[in-house]
């Protein structure tokens, strides 16, 4: 039984809380993913874990046994460093094999285990050799595998690709999510690389400053964004962010900002300044100047975007300033309103740099977010003719004031729930809820 639960989890350097109040339930088999930027407190939480530093306060839990205050050597827990941290003058047999004889196991039994090990990573042929005749690769296996041969209830590991080469470290992050499927452990990982995050974990907690901003699986935290920080930390491109304001337009919700006018729902409610965010991938629609084309409007430098007495048409309206090859994709930039929005889909895209571009917008993928706190938003009908946007919940108060949908309304909703939502009975206090638009 190999469950992790962090109770109220807090360290302080000095006068600074590098940990803020962290509650997570790690289930037993997970590969979690500890996200975050450089100074969030993702690894000043694992070797909290690992029982390498004294939290300041706060309860962790491995399975029925209360942890908190146990030496790493009694936490029946491996943990697997960024520098490797291999002994320099011992073999690599020796190097694995290091836990066990300090264990006092049988000479017998720890030749066994070792060569399993060896096998299990291919490095049977390298049991002859010492860290500096290795290559980054070999070295990392080597580290991991004198986690492996402990057999321990979970592993921790620390940014343990950081030090790889681009095509290394994607071989090495297959190799690992196929040893968890084989090994069926606990495995709580670190890093700062979302691709790592989202192809490998089961679920991934993304931490900003401390406190856990989104715990979810990967899909949830990439496709439902709790605030503004995940929806700008996920993605490549990230997603792009535009101020803009609700308004009600002929009975229709609409953000309004220069360059940008996108019809939502059909309702009424009271004006408010939000962020809109839209996925370069997946949030737009391009289409041609002439009806029934297939692939965007361009149209030619100096030509305005089409207008009509109720204003600009709607969509989003800029000017080409960069559009980069990435082999089978292209990212175009535009300018719009003075704000960058990047466009992601198959080359050619059709848009050149200089000209003005027409994006349609699919508004199924469209994302609200408070601008005062950064917390999603969601639209949800009410049985009321003139609906009031509440405000948006912040973290330290997570729980939002949603009206009570009409039974008979047929109004689309945005989003039925946040991926913290979903999560937060499960995985922490602190996880975002959604707000009300």
């Amino acid at each position: 039984m190999a469950e992790i639960r962090i109770e109220g989890l807090t360290r302080y350097f000095g006068g600074v809380r590098a940990v803020d109040d962290v509650s997570l339930d790690i289930a037993d088999g997970d590969f979690l993913v500890l996200l975050g930027p450089s100074g969030c407190g993702k690894t000043t939480l694992l070797r909290m874990i690992a029982g390498l530093l004294e939290p300041s306060g706060g309860r962790i839990m491995l399975g029925d046994r209360d942890i908190t205050h146990l030496p790493a050597r009694q936490r029946d827990l491996a943990m697997v460093f960024q520098s490797y941290a291999l002994y320099p003058h011992l073999t690599v047999e020796r190097n694995i094999g290091f836990p066990l004889r300090a264990a006092r196991r049988p000479r017998a039994e720890i030749a066994r285990q070792v060569r399993d090990v060896a096998d299990q990573l291919e490095l049977g042929e390298l049991l002859g050799r010492r860290p500096r005749e290795l290559s980054g690769g070999q070295r990392q296996r080597v580290a991991l595998g004198r986690a492996l041969v402990r057999d321990p209830a979970a592993f921790l590991m620390d940014e343990p690709l950081s030090n790889l080469d681009a095509k290394l470290r994607t071989a090495t992050r297959t190799e690992l999510t196929a040893l968890h499927r084989t090994l069926r452990r606990t495995f709580v990982y670190v890093t700062h690389d979302q691709v790592e995050a989202m192809s490998m974990a089961t679920r991934v907690v993304l931490l900003n400053g401390g406190r856990v901003e989104q715990a979810g699986t990967p899909t949830e935290v990439y496709d439902s964004p709790a605030s503004v920080f995940v929806a700008g930390f996920l993605g490549a491109p990230p997603m792009n962010l535009l101020p803009a304001r609700i308004e009600n337009h002929g009975g229709t919700l609409t953000a309004v900002a220069e360059g940008l006018r996108i019809p939502l729902w059909p309702g009424a409610s009271e004006p408010r300044d939000v962020i809109v965010g839209l996925r370069p991938e997946n949030a737009f629609q391009l289409t041609a100047a002439g009806a029934g084309a297939p692939v965007g409007t361009a149209s030619p430098a100096g030509a305005g975007a089409r207008t009509s007495a109720a204003g600009p048409a709607p969509g989003i309206h800029g000017v080409v300033t960069t559009v980069e090859n990435l082999g089978s994709e292209e990212v175009a930039w535009c300018d719009v309103g003075g704000q960058a929005v990047a466009l992601r889909g198959p080359r050619p895209l059709g848009l050149t740099v200089g000209e003005h571009a027409h994006l349609t917008v699919n508004v199924s993928r469209v994302h609200l977010f408070d601008r005062a706190s950064g917390r999603r938003l969601e639209w949800r009908p009410s049985a009321a003719r003139d609906q009031v946007l509440s405000a948006a919940p912040t973290p330290a108060d997570p729980t939002p004031v949603i009206p009570t949908p009409s039974p008979a309304s047929t109004a689309p909703t945005e989003a039925a729930s946040t991926t913290a939502s979903k999560a937060a009975s499960d995985t922490t206090a602190r996880t975002a809820t959604s707000a009300t638009v």
